[in-house]
């Protein structure tokens, strides 16, 4: 496939196109922070809340790697990434508007207020959900391509341009959970709170007037001083593309993937599907549990809500620590005697941390017990538990985020297989596990009696299992090996 640029761009071009990951990251913050406590408040049940969250694993194992292999073979005047990155930004704006607008829409089609469930509003809040889901899944492959394109080749710009990549999306992440904690934001926009708009619903819709304009800003700034020399298949390839949908091609090419994977890949699949189970009950409920057992909260209470914020400024503190980890894991690698001990001993911190969510609760409930003001309130103690909960949790998400990547790049290299197919396939390891916690979740925890805490504790043995997986099955890869993927910064999860 010929490059579409003649040789390197500079690097601020790539720094340019690298801050598109502020945007996309401000709006996957504020997803992962206050839409499973706002789905609550539009009168879907805790137990059925997480099954709208099936919309982000199956967009991540369909919708991106389609796109990126449709992007490498776009023949667009435009370019071949910039056509999706505009198509992908404009659906982020749709989306957007349609989950801040979705009780506002919902009670001017018929809803009534006085119903707990307020059924044309969640409709509409599942489509401009998972419309976002798909939007963002569009944005963040062709954004990473393109980089690769500016790059041409070039080993030393290719590292910097990911190391910008995942700063920005750390920028976003800070910048977007920082925003879901603060709860006077919609006193900037007092036309947000309407009769069937409160104030939590006002505050999310102006955190994502914020998201709007931050992406729409950046997205502009790189169509118009970032441009792409047009993609021109070579002659030989034109008749045999012709031929061939985008789609059966893709599909044949995952399926020769699968068929080629070896041994170490399948056990890197399985410690990494395995790790996901426990990682994804955390990012489905971790401000919902805030709001409801460390605050004592009930959807729709002022306790609830200040729960959910102060989660939200954890989710901060969290995103501050991966940033700073992100730099120090090859270090750490050395020292515990390689990446593989690092990513099964930061597991069992992982179980450590979620272990611990039974701790912290059951603190809170006795102090509510003893004290009933403490309700939306709760001791100083209990506070600072949580945040240093949300923070430790930082040291081995970062782990997460980088080292299953990196054994993914060493295994493809020493089998010969192709590194981008490869980290296509680990992909799946991590979003199928999504799909299944997603499913399994709302039930579970509705079968020991509601809340969130059965989740955590299936997540915190599931950890358990990976840190053990990680150390028995994996194969130790050379430290050359380690070294060159150590540049790897993968950076998210969607």
């Amino acid at each position: 496939m010929e490059e579409p640029q003649p040789g390197p761009n500079p690097l601020r071009k790539m720094i340019l196109v690298s801050s598109m990951a502020a945007g996309i990251q401000f709006g996957w913050a504020l997803q992962l922070s206050l839409l499973t406590p706002y789905v609550q408040t539009l009168g879907v049940p805790h137990a059925w809340a997480s099954f709208i969250w099936l919309c982000g694993p199956i967009s991540g194992l369909l919708v991106q790697p389609i796109v990126g292999y449709s992007s490498d073979r776009c023949q667009s005047s435009f370019g071949r990434r910039r056509p999706f990155i505009l198509a992908g930004s404009l659906a982020v704006a749709i989306a957007v508007f349609l989950i801040g607008y979705a009780a506002d829409i919902g009670h001017a089609t018929g809803d009534d207020l006085t119903q707990k469930t307020r059924p044309r509003a969640v409709a509409i809040f599942v489509i401009g959900f998972w419309i976002l889901d798909v939007a963002n899944n569009m944005l963040q492959g062709p954004c990473r391509a393109f980089l690769g394109d500016l790059a041409a080749g070039d080993e030393k710009k290719t590292k910097a341009a990911n190391a910008f990549f995942s700063f920005f999306m750390a920028v976003g992440n800070i910048l977007g959970y920082a925003a879901g904690s603060y709860d006077g934001l919609h006193r900037l926009f007092p036309f947000t709170e309407t009769e069937a708009c409160n104030v939590f619903c006002a505050n999310l819709k102006s955190c994502f007037f914020f998201a709007i304009v931050l992406l729409v800003v950046l997205t502009t700034l790189v169509l118009i001083t970032v441009k792409e020399t047009p993609y021109t298949p070579k002659a030989e390839k034109e008749t045999e593309d012709a031929e061939k949908t985008h789609f059966s091609c893709f599909c044949g090419e995952l399926c020769l993937a699968f068929k080629g994977l070896k041994r170490p890949m399948w056990m890197l699949m399985l410690v990494t599907a395995v790790n996901w189970i426990a990682w994804f009950p955390y990012f489905l409920f971790d401000t919902d549990w805030m709001g409801r057992e460390v605050y004592g909260g009930d959807v729709g209470q002022k306790a609830y809500d200040s729960g959910v914020h102060a989660g939200s400024l954890g989710l901060m503190l969290n995103a501050v620590v991966l940033a700073v980890m992100s730099l120090a894991i090859e270090p750490l690698g050395r020292v515990v005697g390689g990446i593989k001990w690092l990513w099964g001993i930061v597991n069992i911190l992982l179980a450590i941390c979620l272990g611990m969510t039974v701790l912290i609760t059951k603190i809170a409930e006795h102090e509510r017990l003893l004290n009933p003001a403490l309700v939306g309130n709760p001791s100083l103690g209990i506070k600072v538990g949580s945040m240093v909960f949300f923070s430790v949790l930082g040291i081995p998400l970062a782990i997460t985020f980088s080292v299953p990547f990196a054994l993914a790049s060493i295994y493809s290299s020493t089998s010969g297989a192709g590194q981008g197919l490869s980290l296509g396939v680990l992909n799946i390891a991590i979003v199928v596990p999504q799909m299944i916690v997603s499913t399994i979740s709302g039930p579970w925890d509705a079968l020991f009696g509601g809340g969130n805490l059965p989740a955590f504790v299936l997540g915190a043995v599931a950890a358990v299992v990976s840190a053990i997986l990680a150390v028995l099955l994996l194969p130790t890869p050379k430290k050359a090996d380690e070294a060159r993927a150590s540049s790897l910064n993968v950076g998210g999860f969607h």
